[in-house]
């Protein structure tokens, strides 16, 4: 609530616009705003060719209002106090991971910049909080009390919550891995951040791995788990196998698939889910280590039966098709379905790519000719120049058996030679564009597995908001110690699942959008606190007048603002 404050300084008045809210059960002061002396009011009231209305003041509403009523939805506030009782004063174990989830969902920067950050929202007449509380210190004290049980406990409530709000689902889950770059000096202790390669090209900071499930049809996340980003992706997934299972299982289905990629294959995973009876796997395969079925004829391949290579036939475009071949194998101790793809625009994709790097070791292998006839030192043994041109067919990511290279060897000198070895070409071309699938699920059409396993792409799509700038990004993660490093995993992963039920919320409408089109749009209506020239003693808050694409997105969860005032319909 708004009204006209006095102090009195030096002897004389002044005037400020106060807005109090219940904090932690008390009447708090949450926004102060300097008007002036009433000599300024009487000016304010008396200028000319001014509206009725004038803005004292200007705060970000619409993206903050929004991220709310998921919470609403969902309740991760009531979840973790449930877990954590509240202890001592300020903001709740729950208030505290919702305010960061909410941080990271609309425009995440650091723990320390979070209150300067809120203070230019409308936060106090949404969801009041004592904003000198959120800073880093108390963050990092109130997370350094939380231990990895309590995480694991939230979670599988969290997730449990999250399940009841979907629509019904398929069984079909997807599960990848991916790692984030952390700000931790060397010899900080962790167990969890470690020196290894980055996605991303940091690979001198320390890393640290996370392993994501999502319900394949509404793509919500169903478990996670941060982990050393030095541990194998097939390490990772059989410590995490029985803990997927049980994901899998609160979605209340009886019949469960899990879509993994080949870095997960290992004969021990393989052997673990056979012992599941109610858990099946489609997986990707390795090429190299299955020559015969990459190097299976074009004429095998028929078109698949999906929409999209519908419509390629309608219009003619048959070459264009995705194409696949379905036979049988043995495949860790057991005869498994297997099927391979070939993609004409992949294929055409990867043959300009190898043209150019063929051309380009063509050109080098001249110069290394011209500098073998010269006899220059160091270039003088064989050993040393195929070497060489390993090296080089290696910096390109091209096999180095596709030239051969000859040497002849008179009066002292060494004299080489090349040509293009074109059985070993073709049979490298002819890989390209191809994917191997192998199941357990023999029942499945070859359309369903295959569509299942290109639909593991949208676990991709689920880490996209965690390396974004704005919205829901994790890294860099600029905690220190483990625990809280685990809390800022939790949080960020609240802020990603309330994103995807914003979408999904989105989808059922005449407006559907990506959470970050959706944010992009609602940032940008404010809260204004307001002073009327027909009531100079109550200051009031209106909503600014929303756009018709906010009207859109406000009335998709049962609101509409009129004469600036948010009403329900």
């Amino acid at each position: 609530m708004a009204h006209m404050h006095k102090k009195i300084k030096n002897g004389k008045p002044f005037y400020y616009v106060r807005e109090t809210a219940w904090v932690n059960g008390k009447s708090k002061v949450v926004n102060q705003v300097y008007i002036g002396s009433p000599e300024t009011i009487r000016d304010l009231k008396i200028e000319r060719n001014t509206p009725d209305i004038q803005k004292i003041q200007l705060q970000a509403f619409g993206a903050l209002w929004l991220a709310n009523q998921i919470e609403e939805r969902v309740g991760i506030v009531d979840i973790i106090d449930s877990i954590l009782p509240k202890r001592g004063h300020g903001p709740s174990f729950g208030e505290y991971f919702l305010y960061a989830a909410f941080h990271r969902m609309i425009d995440a920067t650091s723990k320390h910049a979070l209150p300067e950050w809120y203070a230019k929202t409308a936060v106090q007449s949404i969801r009041p909080v004592d904003l000198t509380s959120l800073d880093s210190n108390g963050y990092h004290r109130k997370w350094s009390a939380v231990s990895e049980e309590d995480l694991k406990k939230i979670a599988k409530a969290f997730f449990q919550q999250v399940a009841s709000l979907q629509d019904p689902a398929d069984g079909c889950f997807l599960f990848d891995t991916t790692n984030f770059y952390t700000l931790i000096a060397s010899k900080t202790d962790s167990e969890l951040a470690k020196r290894v390669k980055n996605k991303e090209g940091r690979n001198w900071l320390r890393q640290i791995g996370l392993a994501l499930m999502v319900d394949r049809h509404s793509r919500f996340p169903f478990h996670y788990h941060e982990y050393p980003e030095n541990c194998h992706d097939s390490k990772v997934f059989s410590m995490l196998l029985d803990e997927l299972a049980c994901g899998m299982r609160e979605s209340g289905k009886q019949d469960l698939t899990l879509v993994i990629g080949k870095g997960m294959n290992a004969p021990e995973n393989f052997q673990a889910i056979d012992k599941m009876r109610d858990v099946h796997f489609i997986t990707a395969y390795a090429p190299h280590h299955a020559q015969e079925l990459v190097l299976t004829k074009r004429h095998r391949f028929t078109p698949l039966a999906t929409p999209s290579n519908k419509i390629l036939l309608e219009q003619g475009e048959e070459e264009d098709c995705l194409l696949a071949w379905r036979t049988k194998g043995e495949y860790w101790g057991r005869e498994r379905t297997v099927v391979v793809t070939y993609n004409p625009h992949t294929a055409s994709k990867k043959r300009h790519d190898f043209d150019e790097k063929l051309e380009m070791i063509k050109l080098s292998l001249f110069e290394m000719r011209a500098i073998v006839s010269a006899g220059a030192p160091d270039w003088k043994k064989e050993e040393d120049v195929r070497k060489r041109y390993a090296n080089k067919c290696e910096e390109v990511y091209m096999p180095a058996d596709l030239f051969d290279l000859n040497f002849k060897h008179k009066n002292g000198k060494m004299a080489m030679s090349f040509h293009k070895n074109f059985h070993r070409i073709e049979k490298h071309i002819e890989k390209f564009g191809k994917n191997i699938l192998i199941t357990d699920r023999a029942e499945w059409s070859t359309e369903e597995i295959v569509q299942a396993a290109r639909d593991r792409n949208l676990v991709e799509e689920e880490f996209r908001p965690s390396k974004n700038d704005d919205l829901a990004n994790m890294a860099p993660i600029r905690h220190w110690t483990d625990t809280t490093i685990r809390c800022h995993f939790l949080s960020c992963v609240i802020a990603l699942t309330y994103s995807r039920i914003l979408e999904f919320i989105l989808s059922k409408t005449d407006f559907p959008m990506t959470a970050n089109r959706c944010m992009d749009i609602m940032r940008d209506l404010g809260s204004c606190l307001c002073w009327s020239s027909k009531n100079t003693v109550k200051p009031h808050r209106i909503i600014e007048a929303p756009t018709p694409a906010q009207a859109a997105i406000i009335q998709a969860f049962g609101f509409q603002v009129v004469k600036g005032i948010l009403e329900k319909l």
